[in-house]
């Protein structure tokens, strides 16, 4: 079976996607002001599926009808939403931002691994992990070694979004059987899904009916709910589909360099040398993985090649 591989358009789709997530770990610090994590998790998928349903429906979508069409969507909507986004936001509640974005992108990690061991057509080469850890590192110079300074200090919330980040790693496999749904029926039965599942949670955690959320708040949970979940997942189906879980799940690498340019760009915020130097490195992971580093050392790409050739066989 032949490995999928990035296009130029998936490419320009994982950009797009990295912008629409990237606002959404500080969108989730506004909204934690007055929203316990629970109601977050739930209110943010219910407000996506509900604007998804209602698009499904006017565009006269095939929608699931059998418990064998809905049982990998409930699963999907378990390990790709209520799971993963319950554990970030009790874990920003611990950590800041910043080392969350970091924790977050050890999902590309958690994918390689994974897919090596649990796909036939997604198999780990040493071009992917040279690329995959380059990407990292980027990932960590660019949010800067202060963020670093958290770690051990709230092993619980980093172990959340550690957990998060492996979470997404299964969903990412796990999603390549929901290609028999359009992209838009997949996000709105998974949001809703979630839903379902997150909404008794914040109904005895959290009484969600006492939150008073300011203007603010509710302008954040809109934005988060409806461009940083109900488009950014219309575009995740698409490009799952076409490039596979672990190039897809390269976008976690491109969140904080999306967080940077938005900042630079909306509030005008300084770009150090430490970012620039970050996203280098990032954007030269991803060339690795992509294989455009190979006309500038192609002695080492032809080595890297017969490698991808003849993979490890890991147990």
């Amino acid at each position: 079976m032949q490995a999928p591989h990035i296009t130029s358009g998936n490419w320009l789709l994982i950009i797009l996607l990295a912008l629409v997530w990237g606002i959404s770990f500080f969108l989730t610090e506004i909204c934690l002001r007055d929203l316990g994590p629970a109601t977050l998790a739930c209110a943010r998928v219910g407000l996506a599926a509900t604007a998804l349903l209602a698009i499904a429906a006017l565009r006269g979508e095939q929608m699931p009808s059998t418990l064998t069409d809905w049982a990998p969507l409930v699963c999907m909507g378990l390990i790709n939403n209520a799971l993963p986004f319950s554990l970030i936001m009790w874990g920003q509640t611990h950590i800041d931002s910043g080392l969350a974005s970091i924790l977050n992108a050890t999902t590309p990690l958690f994918a390689f691994v994974l897919a090596h061991l649990l796909t036939r057509d997604e198999r780990m080469t040493l071009r992917g992990a040279l690329g995959v850890s380059v990407g990292f590192l980027g990932a960590v110079v660019l949010v800067g070694p202060s963020a670093l300074t958290g770690l051990g200090a709230e092993s619980w919330g980093q172990a959340a979004v550690l957990g998060a980040a492996l979470s997404y790693a299964f969903a990412g496999i796990f999603g390549r059987r929901l290609k028999r749904f359009t992209p838009l029926v997949a996000a709105a039965c998974m949001t809703a899904a979630a839903t379902v599942i997150l909404l008794p949670v914040a109904l005895v955690l959290e009484k969600p009916w006492t939150a008073d959320p300011s203007a603010e708040t509710w302008a954040a949970l809109v934005t988060l709910s409806i461009v940083s979940t109900a488009v950014a997942y219309i575009i995740y189906f698409r490009v799952l589909a076409s490039a596979g879980a672990t190039n897809l799940l390269l976008v976690t690498f491109l969140i904080p360099v999306a967080a940077v340019v938005l900042g630079a760009v909306a509030l005008n915020e300084a770009v150090t040398a430490g970012a620039l130097g970050g996203m280098s490195l990032i954007f030269i992971g991803l060339a690795v993985i992509d294989g455009r580093l190979g006309t500038a050392f192609p002695r080492l790409w032809q080595r890297l090649r017969r490698q991808e050739s003849n993979p490890p066989n890991l147990p």
